[in-house]
């Protein structure tokens, strides 16, 4: 039977906008007198991976969830004609916000969500109303073995090899499948979806300038760890702890720089979403 709770919860809107002549797409809910929080996704996924918490949020928050230039239902024009880097992709969404008049707001970090927020909320600290942190890596001891196997051949020498096998089927299977509690519980429709756009023409270019460009977020690590002693923003770390890619002491390394803060961790992978999505929008609306 439908749970009559569902058929209360605020609906979520799609929309296509202009920014740099490009179409960008979002999903949005909620009053738009409410307090914003902006959803940032990672790779490589796009704003289909707020599906469920969008309307959980709703109800207390204006919810705006865009999909990066290159991602999602968003325009991906070739690795030529568009710099694919997240200092861009970071003003495609300053401009997007800019567009609504959008002056404070809680970011949402996952993964790319982590570098593209943190550009914002240095650049616009007195804007920043709080900070959620999923994933989304900012320490040096929070890079897995894995990740630097695969992104320091890329950096160091250009070798491409294993930087290419994060653009497999199997590969965007294992990023939600792996450290997963309960891997028979997961839609499958994530994935399929997220890979389906994965493989669209020149999508691979795309990617490995991102993949290139990455090394720039890790340059700014320390950069990003002094905003957060100047500032001490209010954040809330909720962590999926089995996440092959940013392990536990990445989200550790937030205690030692952030007083007002909350760490969670849960039993769940790099897309904690997929399995603890009422319970993170449950710890988002209580902290907040």
């Amino acid at each position: 039977m439908l749970n009559p709770a569902l058929l209360n919860l605020p609906s979520t809107s799609y929309h296509f906008t202009e920014v740099e002549g490009l179409n960008v797409f979002y999903r949005s809910a909620g009053d738009p007198c409410a307090p914003t929080i902006v959803l940032l996704h990672g790779f490589p996924s796009s704003s289909h991976m707020f599906r469920d918490l969008i309307p959980l949020l709703a109800d207390r928050f204006h919810v705006i969830a865009p999909d990066y230039i290159g991602f999602g239902y968003s325009d991906a024009p070739s690795a030529q004609e568009f710099e694919y880097s997240f200092r861009h992709l970071t003003e495609i969404v300053q401009s997007l916000l800019g567009k609504f008049g959008i002056e404070a707001y809680y970011l949402y970090m996952q993964d790319y969500g982590g570098p593209i927020g943190l550009r914002l909320a240095t650049a616009h600290p007195e804007r920043v109303l709080g900070l959620v942190f999923q994933n989304a890596n900012v320490y040096m001891e929070g890079v897995s073995q894995a990740a630097a196997d695969v992104f320091m051949p890329l950096w160091l020498r250009g070798d491409e090899t294993g930087a290419r096998q994060m653009l497999l089927a199997q590969t965007t299977r294992f990023q939600y499948t792996q450290g997963a509690r309960n891997s028979a519980s997961l839609n499958p429709d994530a994935w399929t979806h997220d890979q389906a756009l994965l493989d669209r023409p020149g999508s691979a270019d795309r990617q490995m300038a991102l993949f290139k460009d990455y090394q720039t977020n890790v340059a700014l690590y320390e950069e990003w760890q002094a905003y957060f002693r100047q500032r001490q923003p209010k954040s809330l770390v909720a962590w999926g702890k089995g996440d092959p890619f940013f392990g536990v002491p990445g989200a550790e390394a937030f205690k030692r720089d952030l007083t007002n803060l909350e760490v969670h961790y849960f039993d769940a992978g790099h897309f904690a979403l997929e399995e603890d999505c009422p319970a993170i929008a449950a710890l988002i609306k209580r902290y907040f």
